[in-house]
């Protein structure tokens, strides 16, 4: 009998793969999707999709981590720019957050069933454990503030928390709000573009209170 020859990996196939995974899973949500979907998005057979990445799970997991690093690596761009005041980066953030979870609304599951899993992985793969805290320049910039108004005594850590909370959380329980509030997909997205301009002011307001 003949030998069936090898297949050999190409990263045009591996990328064409991912961008039409990418569409699906954006358009029909994780549990939705089916391995036959993205195979007739990408024009290619299962077989071929499989010897590519074993399962859905695993084409998921690669696409979401891309996802969150490229985010991660523009929110330090943020919070290390020098030529925006607290108030604006605070802006920023809230705005990239919503943008990037109206895209993305699988990403919140993702990340807190990793974190779940194998936390100090997560953080690995993410590159959080190659951020200095101190060589920040938003943190340098709260100290300044806290030192400027000496009545500042609250812990940066609230506000990092708060802001997580506020623009996350709706996305983890949207499935719920949306039923129990009887709004569409897209009704929901307008609260979130709402959400952009009502948070920042939330969060500053927090900040001059504890002052």
């Amino acid at each position: 009998m003949k030998a069936q020859p090898e297949i050999v990996k190409n990263a045009t196939t591996e990328e064409k793969i991912k961008e039409a995974a990418r569409r699906v899973f954006t358009t029909k949500g994780y549990a939705a999707t089916r391995t036959r979907d993205i195979a007739e998005e990408s024009g290619y057979n299962l077989a071929l999709i499989n010897y590519y990445f074993r399962s859905k799970e695993k084409l998921f997991d690669i696409i979401m981590l891309e996802h969150l690093q490229l985010f991660i690596h523009s929110i330090k761009d943020i919070v290390d720019n020098q030529s925006t005041s607290l108030q604006e980066k605070i802006e920023i953030l809230i705005g990239h957050y919503i943008d990037m979870l109206i895209k993305n609304p699988e990403i919140p599951l993702f990340v807190l069933n990793e974190l779940n899993a194998n936390p100090a992985k997560l953080i690995e793969k993410l590159g959080f454990n190659q951020i200095e805290n101190d060589n920040v320049y938003l943190v340098k910039q709260w100290k300044e503030l806290a030192g400027a108004k000496k009545t500042l005594t609250i812990n940066p850590m609230h506000i990092v928390m708060n802001v997580l909370s506020m623009t996350i959380f709706p996305f983890v329980a949207s499935p719920l709000l949306r039923d129990r509030a009887g709004i569409s997909q897209e009704e929901f997205n307008k609260l979130m573009e709402e959400r952009k301009k009502l948070i920042p002011k939330w969060i500053l307001g927090i900040i001059m209170t504890t002052t």
